[in-house]
């Protein structure tokens, strides 16, 4: 036993090492790279090349781990043919979720970069390839506009095309060079941690509008305990205001992936913020049949009807937001708003997002909601909305 225990504290050490090492090497990137482009803008480049980076190692990992296993042990898809690797796109697609040609791999297109005079339309041409091979499938609408917040064309990269694809070289070799692991080791939630680490950086760097990004871990993790006081699984979990999905896939840590049976659902209404929780999915390795994250306003348009209830709702909604409450009628006979008789007051709607999830938990589920305070002692409206429905009393 001691000796398990001493083995186990070992690994915790080297692991702590090796992302204190990973930290550091991603405070240095983005000091190096960001000059004169703001860390809030500059973080969606440094995020999607990261993602770039994942989704090519995490499908070459793939294809050659079943070549290995079939005994052609000195197969490497990075150094096939396009011809050659056009015969698996359709199962890869179906596998998962979307295909990446060698040519267009992030170590190919790396080592190509120096020597690209035009490197920035290359990466324009691969993101969009990317992207198009999930058309018509069941996960196009979980790749679709991915990239569209990596404008490699922006004059916030340089003024000419030479200067920015001089910046575009040193982010490809900056993110190239950070170790995050090797799939055989079973260590890719380097990948996530990194994606964590420049979330929180930028959030706290960003003030009031970081908030609308990221949760804190502490927190995250705190709402995910209080929803699985005496479970090992969920049916699914729920995040009606998700952000960068940091509360739904705290549940993936805890429980492990499997033990969410039925998925992640979330909705985000920022467009932004709605695309970095799709990639958040997937650096966390969360398959794309896995989870569903919808764009739109979720107290007037949301999307997962088909899918309530949820055993498991965690949120960190906008505090007192402004929303259309009874300026239109229809929303006091929604089924999610009429038990309480009245709406949220236009100018506050932390109440209407606390009825939304209430009316989308399950019988057997716990709801954990991060809330203004004024929502515990205003009168009027939401005096009403505690008395017929949350059972708060001042």
């Amino acid at each position: 036993m001691e000796l398990r225990e001493g083995s186990s504290e070992v690994a915790d050490n080297k692991k702590e090492q090796e992302r204190a090492e990973l930290y550091r090497t991603i405070w240095n990137i983005a000091n190096d790279l960001r000059g004169s482009v703001d860390g809030w803008d500059f973080k969606q480049y440094v995020l999607g090349m990261l993602f770039y980076r994942y989704i090519s190692e995490n499908i070459t990992a793939y294809i050659n781990a079943g070549e290995w296993e079939a005994g052609n042990t000195g197969f490497d898809y990075a150094k096939l043919s396009d011809e050659e690797a056009e015969q698996a796109r359709e199962d890869l697609v179906k596998t998962k979720g979307f295909f990446i040609l060698p040519s267009e791999l992030f170590e190919n297109v790396r080592a190509r970069a120096k020597n690209d005079e035009n490197l920035n339309e290359t990466l324009a041409k691969v993101f969009r390839d990317i992207e198009a091979s999930a058309q018509g499938t069941e996960s196009e609408d979980d790749l679709k506009g991915l990239f569209d917040d990596i404008d490699v064309n922006s004059n916030k990269l340089g003024t000419t095309v030479a200067k920015r694809n001089e910046k575009l070289v040193r982010l490809l070799n900056s993110i190239g060079e950070m170790k995050l692991g090797d799939y055989k080791d079973n260590s890719i939630d380097a990948f996530g941690d990194a994606y964590e680490f420049l979330m929180g950086m930028y959030a706290s760097n960003a003030g009031k509008s970081g908030g609308e990004y990221y949760t804190p871990q502490e927190v995250s993790e705190l709402l995910a305990r209080l929803t699985l006081v005496g479970k090992t699984e969920v049916n699914k979990v729920y995040d009606p205001a998700c952000g960068s999905g940091s509360l739904l896939l705290k549940f993936a840590k805890i429980l492990g992936r499997d033990n969410v049976r039925q998925g992640f659902f979330g909705q985000e209404i920022n467009i932004t913020t709605y695309n970095l929780c799709r990639i958040n999915m997937f650096l966390h390795d969360i398959d794309y049949d896995k989870f569903d994250i919808a764009l739109g306003d979720t107290l007037t348009d949301p999307q997962h009807w088909d899918d309530e209830p949820f055993e498991a709702i965690v949120s960190n909604p906008p505090y007192s937001i402004k929303w259309k409450g009874d300026s239109d009628p229809i929303l006091i006979n929604d089924p999610r708003f009429s038990p309480a008789g009245v709406l949220a007051p236009k100018s506050k709607a932390d109440l209407a997002f606390v009825m939304h999830s209430l009316s989308w938990l399950a019988t057997n589920g716990v709801a954990a909601i991060v809330c203004f305070p004024g929502v515990m002692y205003r009168g009027g409206a939401e005096k009403k909305i505690r008395r017929a429905n949350c059972d708060v009393r001042r």
